[in-house]
């Protein structure tokens, strides 16, 4: 049978239809992202940049050197990394229980999706202020988690204003809470989306429900929980409204600032006017974030769950 050729006329149009209908996208990410990133990396080179007057006094790295020498950065990325390391394995492993445990159970379903589901539509200050009514001390109450405490027979403990590890277990917890119904939510949808055929033949040959769980549905929804994991990491690097939720506008101050919170305070915020300085943390923050991704990349390839 003879095979058709296409015309070479033919080709290139269709190929010149496609860059058309891309345009306005292509147009779209370079006026809103190339644009500013190209523009944020010249930033960090003029040192003394004065917005007012669009003039700065010389090019160099000083904006890198005073960056990375600042107490305030340096306490931002500690605090952005740890949440980083902490929240991202445990969110995507309680959602995957969670999910496994919705897949199995058919009455009220939908209900407990629904459920497990509505932090992520609730706006993030107003989360925000619920948990701090459940761990804030105040004159008239220790709040509700510490009442708790007090019941098991523990001390109570100040969460909002107290020691540094109280104040990151609750960012830790706060940040799980709201990005878990997400997660909950896709690796349900990969879960339905697996035959049924592979858990009938398995039942059939006497394979342990574990041994399922292993053989066959982590390796078919590999390519999702890796996809929530390399997410997941972006997400934490970018965290800032969450601690401003807990914490307040002052985060240097609770030494809970993140990196995006340091670029904004350099910004916007009381020791503001540095756009330099702040154009020089983004740019690490750009550098640490695709840095990341690229080694997730490669070991979700190499690795075979």
């Amino acid at each position: 049978m003879e095979k058709k050729r296409v015309p070479l006329g033919k080709l290139k149009n269709s190929g010149l239809k496609g860059w058309l209908y891309l345009l306005p996208a292509i147009v779209f990410l370079g006026a809103f992202m190339v644009y500013p990133l190209i523009d944020v990396f010249v930033y960090s080179f003029e040192e003394g940049y004065n917005s007012a007057s669009q003039t700065y006094f010389g090019v160099g790295l000083y904006n890198y050197s005073y960056v990375l020498r600042d107490p305030y950065f340096l306490q931002a990325v500690f605090n952005t990394f740890l949440l980083v390391i902490i929240t991202v394995p445990l969110s995507t492993g309680i959602a995957l229980l969670i999910s496994v445990g919705l897949s199995s159970i058919t009455p009220l379903r939908n209900l407990f999706q629904t459920v497990y589901f509505l932090p992520y539509v609730t706006n993030t200050l107003a989360v925000g202020l619920v948990f701090m009514i459940l761990f804030k001390k105040t004159p008239y109450s220790d709040g509700l988690i510490n009442l708790l405490i007090q019941w098991f027979g523990g001390e109570s403990v100040d969460f909002i204003d107290g020691p540094y590890w109280a104040k990151m277990f609750v960012l830790c917890f706060y940040t799980i809470w709201v990005v878990m119904p997400f997660k909950i939510l896709i690796l349900t949808s990969a879960l339905s989306s697996v035959d049924r055929q592979y858990y009938n033949a398995a039942r059939v040959d006497g394979t342990s429900p574990f041994r399922i769980f292993r053989r066959i549905t982590l390796p078919l929804i590999s390519p999702m929980i890796f996809y929530l994991i390399i997410t997941g990491f972006i997400g934490a690097f970018k965290a800032y409204s969450d601690a401003v939720a807990l914490f307040g506008t002052n985060l240097n101050a609770a030494e809970m600032n993140t990196i995006v919170g340091y670029v904004y305070d350099m910004l916007y915020g009381d020791s503001g006017g540095y756009p330099s300085f702040a154009s020089a943390a983004a740019i690490l923050l750009f550098a640490i974030v695709l840095t990341i991704t690229c080694i997730n990349l490669l070991v979700s390839k190499k690795i075979k769950i």
